[in-house]
């Protein structure tokens, strides 16, 4: 298959881009003003209308149980047998929310206020204020849901810290928060699928957009059980999907996870923003072994009382309780005192690296950092200890035969989240009049690097109080949609059988998972937690030629009809080919460090991030051509949050 690029790092500059939808005025008048002027739909002339959503996480499930709620005939789809295997149910520490119940100094402008620093300045003002605003209706609809927050002895929701704050805002259901918030949204939308507003369709995978006269129309999907390739109309589309880590193979993210739905949008025309802002998190079990599928997540809440240390001599091979406390190197203490162990993650993580780059690492290869509860067990006692993380404990003890309460965990950084998505405007508007882009698959509010705990956050701010009003506001203001001419549709399935038919005929000796694991490599060692312009370079002659190989020499067994995971794999990582390729021409093009993206040429002389806001302040939004990709600047103003260097020292 041709590749994206015609020579290494070529792209070409095209008109800038702006999001010409969030209103003038004070900022913290912006998301009422945008409310007011939405435009609304009478409640008989909902039940005429048609959204498709994809996906059935926080941000997907969300949509789908208040779009039903609000009269919408809606369509949901998941590739899970149940709404509830969507990978939010693994995000374990906690939604974050400006309610201020510690009394600690917090608002929405200070939640505001870290979430733009800690994106390192790369994210929209207003997307972000309005995303503080929401937070506070996030926790009373939750509970209102059912969703059982901790509490404190009196009865009132606690509270505990997360990287890149200094106050206490996150709230929390000890390590399962994903899981609860979302039965939460499943019940919501079971409650609209009994009612009858909601259409849902388990183990369907998305394919394909349907575009019709520049709007979004409807999609094409394979059931993964018969084979059968469907198509779906509607009135508008809204993407939830999730995001592309598992594009490195080995990450924190379910293996299903994929870039399927949101980069054949991209193909059909939707702008692909940031796709190099990658988040590497730092608490994460290290890598086992070579035949390792998946890395585990432990969750960033255990920074709250966990320290984390490596031993002050090199090599020093001692059992962790034989190294005395003055032969040990606290060093996210040491180098931020005034942030401490909760720094944000992208700092973490470079920190991590580079004591282990030093050869003071733990554990197997040296690949390693300890994180340490003695001081919290001493101080606390194990009981109240085990009643905040208990569960996170047990799973660390289960797959790696360690008992932290009695030793250190062993943690390094893994591929965890994406900040790049679809672009999208504020009001979760693609370039593609009708397509809208929610949670994790679309790029609007974290910039280059997401605070810890503000992915449940976004996701269900996006679900339940930004889209409604937005996709009304579509909706309304369309006019009346006419009819998807069939040729459309035909061409769409028709793209589809011909991707699946040369998948299935080239017959030949290594397995997708193999070309996958190969494509991860690549993409850890020349685009992973440090890029060079020499990497990237390489990295973009190597994609190229492993893909060519796939299309020569992936074995794809059965046949389309019926059950055939191996061809699902193999569409997926033929998706990952292009988007890698992409992210390493966004990482070439984008010489300065910022966030998760850290150019080992642009560095100050702590070995810091720096970036240069005066040739990268902009969003870079791609658009997909047959002649390699487009760059469209969106250029980002900062009006109320000054950008600086970030210090957490």
């Amino acid at each position: 298959m041709s590749g994206i690029l015609k020579r290494v790092g070529e792209w070409r500059v095209g008109a800038p881009i702006a999001d010409t939808r969030a209103p003038e005025g004070p900022i913290e008048e912006r998301w009422d003003t945008r409310k007011f002027q939405a435009k609304l739909v009478n409640p008989a002339n909902k039940r005429k209308l048609t959204v498709i959503v994809v996906g059935t996480g926080l941000a997907g499930g969300s949509a789908a149980a208040t779009l039903g709620e609000l009269g919408y005939n809606v369509k949901s789809f998941c590739y899970q047998d149940s709404p509830r295997r969507a990978h939010s149910i693994a995000a374990q520490g906690g939604i974050n929310a400006a309610k201020n119940y510690r009394g600690d100094g917090d608002s929405v402008y200070r939640l505001f206020y870290d979430t733009v620093k800690g994106g390192d300045f790369r994210s929209r003002e207003s997307n972000v204020y309005r995303l503080a605003q929401v937070s506070v209706n996030i926790i009373d609809q939750a509970v209102a849901q059912g969703v059982p927050f901790a509490r404190e002895y009196g009865g009132l929701l606690d509270n505990r810290s997360f990287g890149g704050a200094q106050v206490s805002r996150t709230f929390y259901a000890r390590g399962q928060t994903g899981q609860q918030l979302l039965l939460g949204a499943y019940q919501a939308l079971e409650r609209q699928v009994a009612a009858g507003t909601v259409e849902m369709h388990t183990r369907h995978e998305m394919l394909e957009l349907i575009v019709s006269d520049g709007r979004a129309r409807g999609i094409v999907v394979r059931d993964m059980v018969t084979g059968e390739i469907e198509t779906h109309l509607a009135d508008a589309v809204v993407l939830a999907s999730g995001g592309y880590g598992n594009v490195f193979y080995l990450s924190t993210n379910a293996k299903g996870c994929n870039t399927t739905a949101i980069w054949r949008a991209h193909r059909r025309g939707a702008y692909f923003a940031n796709p190099c802002y990658t988040q590497i998190h730092p608490t994460c079990i290290p890598v086992s072994g070579d035949y390792q599928s998946k890395l585990t997540l432990m969750s960033e809440s255990l920074r709250n009382d966990g320290r984390v240390w490596v031993p002050l001599r090199k090599g020093d091979g001692r059992p962790p309780a034989q190294i005395p406390e003055d032969e040990r190197d606290y060093y996210l203490e040491r180098i931020y005192p005034a942030f401490g162990n909760l720094v944000p993650r992208d700092i973490a993580s470079r920190a991590a690296k580079n004591v282990c780059d030093e050869g003071r690492g733990v554990g197997p290869g040296g690949l390693g950092v300890y994180l340490d509860f003695a001081d919290a067990i001493a101080r606390l006692g194990r009981e109240a200890v085990e009643k905040k993380y208990g569960n996170l404990f047990e799973m660390y003890e289960r797959i790696t035969g360690e008992n932290p309460y009695e030793a250190p965990m062993r943690i390094y950084p893994a591929v965890h989240y994406t900040m790049g998505g679809l672009w999208v405007d504020y009001d979760l508007q693609s370039s593609i009049p009708g397509l809208f882009v929610v949670g994790e698959a679309n790029f609007s509010d974290h910039g280059a690097n997401r605070l810890g705990a503000s992915a449940l956050m976004q996701g269900l701010a996006d679900g339940y109080f930004v889209l409604p009003t937005t996709v009304g506001d579509y909706l309304a203001g369309a006019g009346k949609f006419g009819q998807v001419e069939q040729e459309t549709v035909d061409e769409a399935v028709d793209r589809v059988k011909e991707k699946i038919s040369r998948l299935l005929a080239v017959n030949g000796t290594r397995t997708a998972d193999s070309f996958h694991r190969e494509l991860g490599r690549i993409m850890w060692d020349y685009c992973g937690m440090e890029r060079t312009e020499e990497s990237l370079r390489k990295a973009l002659e190597r994609i190229p030629e492993l893909r060519e190989e796939f299309w020569n020499n992936v074995k794809v067994p059965g046949d389309p009809e019926g059950l055939n995971q191996a061809l699902e794999r193999a569409g997926r990582v033929a998706d990952f080919f292009e988007l890698a390729e992409l992210m390493c021409v966004d990482a070439l093009h984008r010489s300065e460090s910022c966030g998760g993206h850290f150019r080992a040429e642009s560095q100050d002389a702590d070995g810091e991030a720096l970036r240069d806001d005066d040739e990268f302040a902009y969003v870079a939004a791609w658009e997909w051509t047959p002649d390699g990709p487009v760059l469209h600047k969106e250029e980002l103003d900062y009006e109320y949050v000054k950008m600086t260097q970030r210090s957490y020292k």
